[in-house]
């Protein structure tokens, strides 16, 4: 059987287009929150079930507190060493139980709307559909073997899955991340994600009676809190960001703890060692009070490194077939693709649906934009 053009290939994907609608709302109506393990496991079997049906081979990896996560493998035809191809996606969403009620899954115009439709259920859709098209024109094998990991847990950090994920991707040729376009744009760069709790100890005493004699750490928080802030430098994509102040009792109380939580984004693996090293240093103002600090870095900036370049390359060829280009993007939001591209392998985020609204009541998928994602996504996967 002679395998279509790539333009035969967006045609074929055009008709599929209602099939693909189908299978995204499918998936959005059954509610996967991270923290609920039993929710996520629901949505984890109905994926082993339609991909177990392509023949692909099913292996679920148990996980304790989240929910299971999802390794399919199909082979290629080539030689048997071939190294596959890592399709990367996460089942878990940000929205709790009962969200569907009031964001139901809907279409409006051009838009498919509901929890988790753009991050990313349509990511999974759109890896299933292209799996089963590459398959009818390959007669039952792919051009290079293929394997899908679905985690459950990206949502809150990675903690149970980033293990896996980077032993899979070292055994990789590459890795495309089903993560959501940004704007039609796939992702050559991500920030690293860095998160820390600063903790002061000073010492209690009455704010009436012995005011003298105590020593507030929400004082010494608070320019400690002025010092962090200069961190920042937006010229080198630093970002230090003080999101969660807590202390103290009551007002009549000279405090006697505080804590603070700070979000860093970084650009480069450098600036967040630097980072890390400035915290860590950080000096006393009023030194009868003590300071600790804790956390560190939880995702390694994704650089726009030669192989990810590469990668990039390949993805606008298959776009330039398909007759419209392909830009990249750096955005400062992190994904499971920032732990394979610090391995060093050639990584490509960004493969998802295309929309908007991420995490919040808007959040929706373009349509028409269905077909050219699923044809990319095969395109590419064909030409690593």
């Amino acid at each position: 059987m002679n395998v279509p053009s790539i333009n035969e290939q967006l045609r074929y994907f055009e008709k599929q287009r209602p099939k693909i609608v189908k299978t995204i709302r499918q998936l959005v109506e059954i509610e996967s929150p991270s923290d609920v393990k039993q929710s996520v496991d629901r949505l984890s079997t109905v994926l082993a079930s339609r991909f177990a049906e392509l023949g692909g081979r099913v292996r679920v990896h148990l996980a304790e507190k989240f929910g299971n996560h999802l390794q399919v493998d199909f082979k290629g035809r080539g030689p048997r060493d071939d190294k596959p191809v890592l399709l990367l996606g996460h089942m878990d969403t940000v929205y709790p139980i009962g969200t569907i009620s009031k964001m139901p899954c809907r279409v409006i115009k051009d838009r498919l709307h509901g929890p988790g439709v753009l991050d990313m259920k349509s990511g999974i859709a759109l890896a299933l559909h292209s799996i089963q098209a590459m398959l009818k024109w390959n007669a039952g094998k792919l051009p290079r073997p293929v394997t899908i990991l679905l985690v459950s847990d990206e949502e809150v950090g990675s903690t149970s899955s980033r293990a896996l994920t980077e032993e899979l991707a070292r055994k990789s040729a590459g890795v495309l991340v089903l993560e959501p376009a940004q704007g039609l744009a796939v992702k050559t760069a991500r920030k690293g994600i860095c998160e820390y709790e600063l903790k002061v100890t000073g010492k209690a005493a009455h704010a009436g009676l012995d005011f003298e004699k105590g020593q507030s750490a929400i004082v010494e928080l608070a320019k400690q809190i002025w010092q962090i802030s200069q961190l920042t430098d937006m010229k080198r994509g630093t970002t230090v960001n003080v999101g969660k102040v807590s202390g103290g009792t009551r007002s009549n109380v000279v405090p006697a703890e505080a804590t603070a939580v700070i979000d860093v984004r970084v650009s480069r693996m450098g600036d967040a060692l630097e980072i890390d090293g400035r915290l860590r240093s950080l000096k006393l103002f009023n030194r009868n009070c003590h300071i600790s600090i804790s956390g560190g870095l939880n995702r390694p900036p994704m650089e726009r490194s030669a192989a990810v370049a590469a990668l990039y390359d390949k993805a606008t060829a298959v776009a330039d077939e398909l007759g419209w280009k392909l830009e990249e993007a750096a955005v400062g939001g992190g994904s499971d693709g920032n732990f394979t591209a610090a391995l060093g392998i050639p990584t490509l985020d960004g493969l998802g649906g295309v929309g908007e609204g991420a995490h919040a009541e808007h959040e929706s998928v373009i349509i028409s934009e269905l077909p050219k994602r699923a044809a990319l996504l095969a395109g590419l996967i064909a030409r690593i």
